[in-house]
């Protein structure tokens, strides 16, 4: 394109700051991208850091953006939109909300209504432009800032549509809190390894490389995760006695349970801050 689309990010936390920091490292011009956030340090540092324009007027945000990213707390998304649906009315840009468990008839409802809204579910590892996000549109929102979205989130990683707003829960339940997953995956095995007499730092190293090693020869493969677990586990080995075991305690039930039980939460959630209640 041209002439880059203007962004306007209300709310300059860190997820905020990761989709700034990879747009800008992907050539996105600072001079269209606007950051209002009302603590003044963390303007000062975005605008330190990557010479965007900043503001604490959301309004003025709003108005002059072609995109606005929604990047507050769920708990205060209504409190921040509702004072901001005249200037949404006004100037009718795309909402692209990261807020987990707000539905996009709240979003459309305090901002005024009838807008083209972008529901997305990002994950930590955004943070390290390693992150994977989850897309829903709503009827208004075309093919062009559909693309937009695409390139505003695949700056902190891979993005992928989903066709219904159920969908995001589902989202959530795999990426959004997957990395938590992973996390107590790692931890367990570093506490396994300190009760086999590894030193703990020792541990944790080989256990965080090891799972870096493992999702790039997932993410690289031609094979899928299966195949590749079959590939390690030769039969009669070491390997294959630790699958069995977590085979035998019900490992994959209880993955099944715990997503399950995440996505139920989020529906939860999605009901707390609806309108329509």
């Amino acid at each position: 394109m041209s002439v880059s689309p203007t962004l306007a990010f209300i709310g300059a936390g860190n997820m905020a700051a990761s989709i700034i920091g990879g747009l800008i490292k992907n050539g996105w011009p600072a001079q269209s991208i606007l950051a209002s956030e009302p603590a003044e340090a963390k303007l000062k540092q975005l605008n330190s850091e990557f010479g965007i324009q900043t503001t604490s007027d959301n309004g003025h945000a709003v108005t002059t953006a072609d995109v606005v990213v929604m990047a507050v707390k769920p708990q205060i998304m209504q409190k921040v939109l509702e004072p901001l649906a005249e200037s949404f009315q006004k100037s009718r840009p795309l909402l692209v909300s990261v807020a987990a468990g707000v539905p996009e008839s709240s979003l459309n409802s305090w901002a005024g209504g009838n807008l083209a809204i972008v529901r997305c579910m990002p994950n930590t590892p955004a943070l390290m432009q390693l992150g994977a996000s989850g897309l829903y549109a709503n009827k208004l929102v075309t093919a062009e800032q559909k693309e937009l979205t695409e390139q505003v989130m695949n700056a902190v990683g891979i993005s992928l549509w989903v066709d219904t707003e159920e969908g995001i829960d589902d989202v959530i339940a795999l990426s959004g809190s997957g990395p938590a997953y992973f996390f107590l995956m790692m931890e367990s095995m570093i506490e396994a390894g300190e009760k086999l007499g590894v030193p703990r730092e020792t541990a944790a190293r080989l256990v965080s490389q090891t799972a870096l090693g493992a999702a790039m020869m997932a993410k690289e493969s031609d094979v899928d995760v299966a195949e590749l677990r079959r590939r390690v586990t030769s039969p009669g080995g070491t390997t294959e006695q630790a699958i069995l075991t977590f085979e035998k305690g019900g490992m994959r039930e209880l993955v099944d349970n715990a997503m399950t039980a995440c996505k139920g939460r989020a529906q939860e959630m999605a009901e707390l801050f609806s309108t329509h209640k």
